[in-house]
């Protein structure tokens, strides 16, 4: 084969995907230990009265940041292209903005009126 003949077929060839560093199986177990963690908290924090107030802001937290390291390391968001984070991220607080309205709709608003 020609050098031309090769630098066209070298040229017509798709791009080869990027290789990522891959987290290593410590670090699996380390995003487990802590998802377990912040599920412990979870349940801790529904059973002390003291946290009734502000119950919803602290499982709200607890629960992105669960789905935040789920997407991140078990979903491999974290070595792909940020489209795909947009297009968990969006959901993530359009169902946030949603459960907040409705408890300000239900909840907050008629205790005005």
């Amino acid at each position: 084969m020609t050098d031309a003949a090769m630098q066209h077929d070298a040229a017509s060839e798709p791009p080869q995907h990027e290789e990522h560093d891959h987290p290593g199986a410590m670090t699996y177990v380390a995003v487990a230990l802590v998802l377990t963690v912040l599920t412990s908290l979870e349940v801790a924090v529904f059973y002390i009265p003291a946290l009734a107030v502000a119950i919803v802001p602290i499982l709200l937290t607890l629960t992105t940041a669960k789905f935040v390291l789920v997407v991140m390391f078990y979903m491999h968001l974290k070595m792909d292209s940020r489209i795909f984070t947009g297009v968990f991220v969006a959901p993530l607080l359009l169902a946030m903005f949603l459960v907040v309205a409705l408890i300000v709709l239900f909840k907050v608003l008629p205790a005005y009126g």
